[in-house]
């Protein structure tokens, strides 16, 4: 059982700030995932609750207890990096073993729980292997086995699926979500891959440049963005967004006409999703533009057009046929237009 805690926890070296403020309560057992771009401090507030590193500012407090002060050891964490870290000389089994033989955990213990960690990662096949003999993916079970052995209050994982082919990656991501289901254990996810965020969390925090930008659901962050950055960010493709002028309660770009968008007058960003768009008969949809690029995705068509500096997208049946320069209708239901500030880029309520 662990809740965690995060008041105002601020890193800074010097005048350089790592994490800027981040509060928030992590439940027992929730499985949280911490996704930005690198150098957004996501690695280095997993580092502070795992003791690794020093915090400048504010408390940790895992069931109530403050933890600063305590020695990474004594956090009851399990930590899986993105490198496997196992060591050379030892088999998988003892691989495995290891934590509870520097734990002190009575030996005669020490079969079942290598036993029971490694057929939950499938790898009863490769315990007498050195790592040396292992693929990638194996090695990943194997730093996965040695955590999950430990029992801790609190997995913590930074980007443990980077170093994996993208075959891989998408099994290994599957073992984890079930694994988490099946340990139901408190557990801190890293990334910087949104696919994996949107998979794997109950919640989702986004980060940039020190900074919290939004805390939700993997679909209130993907249905309802905070800000630009957020739109921009998740999604595959990302959020099409469409530096324009509000008038009149109309938005008006190149090529693009919005009206009834309840707003004041004033510089807005539109945003919508691809696969919220349509292709509508010519001079009826909001969009009007000439074809940019056409790509085949099996399932669909992504088609993008050019709205003044924007490519823009849409998916359109996987039978739709066109040439790059053809013109192009696109429709946006008027209840998937999302807008935003242009300057600040927060969204706004319309």
């Amino acid at each position: 059982m662990a809740e965690i805690q995060l008041k105002s926890i601020s890193k800074r070296w010097g005048s350089f700030v790592g994490v800027q403020s981040f509060d928030l309560t992590i439940p027992d057992r929730e499985f949280l995932v911490l996704l930005g771009p690198s150098g957004c401090g996501k690695t280095t507030t997993m580092r502070m609750i795992a003791g690794l590193e020093g915090i400048t500012e504010g408390e940790i407090l895992v069931d109530g207890k403050r933890v600063n002060d305590l020695d990474p050891k004594d956090r009851d964490v399990a930590m899986v990096f993105q490198s496997y870290a196992l060591y050379p000389n030892m088999s998988v089994y003892e691989n495995i073993r290891f934590p509870l033989k520097v734990r002190g955990i009575d030996p005669s213990t020490h079969n079942e729980k290598v036993m029971r960690a490694s057929a939950m990662v499938e790898l009863d096949d490769f315990l007498h292997r050195k790592p040396a003999e292992l693929s990638g993916g194996q090695r990943q079970r194997v730093a996965l086995a040695r955590a999950i052995v430990r029992e801790p209050n609190v997995f913590l994982m930074d980007e443990p699926l980077s170093n994996l082919d993208a075959k891989l990656r998408v099994s290994t991501r599957a073992q984890i979500k079930n694994l988490s289901h099946e340990l139901a254990v408190t557990t801190i996810y890293v990334t910087h891959d949104q696919i994996e965020a949107m998979t794997l969390a109950d919640r989702v925090v986004v980060m940039n440049k020190g900074v919290v930008q939004q805390v939700g659901t993997p679909t209130d962050i993907y249905d309802n963005p905070a800000n630009t950055f957020v739109a921009s960010f998740i999604g595959s493709p990302a959020m099409n967004l469409i530096d324009g002028t509000v008038s009149g309660g109309t938005f008006t770009a190149p090529k693009t006409s919005v009206a009834g968008t309840g707003l004041p007058d004033g510089d807005v960003t539109l945003g919508f999703r691809a696969e919220d768009a349509s292709l509508a008969t010519a001079g009826e949809g909001q969009i009007t533009a000439n074809i940019y690029s056409l790509e085949l995705l099996g399932d669909a068509t992504m088609i993008t057009v050019r709205i003044g500096p924007s490519l823009v997208s849409v998916k359109a049946d996987k039978s739709f046929r066109a040439e790059i320069g053809d013109p192009v209708s696109i429709a946006i239901p008027h209840d998937q237009c999302h807008f935003f500030d242009a300057g600040s880029g927060q969204r706004l309520q319309n």
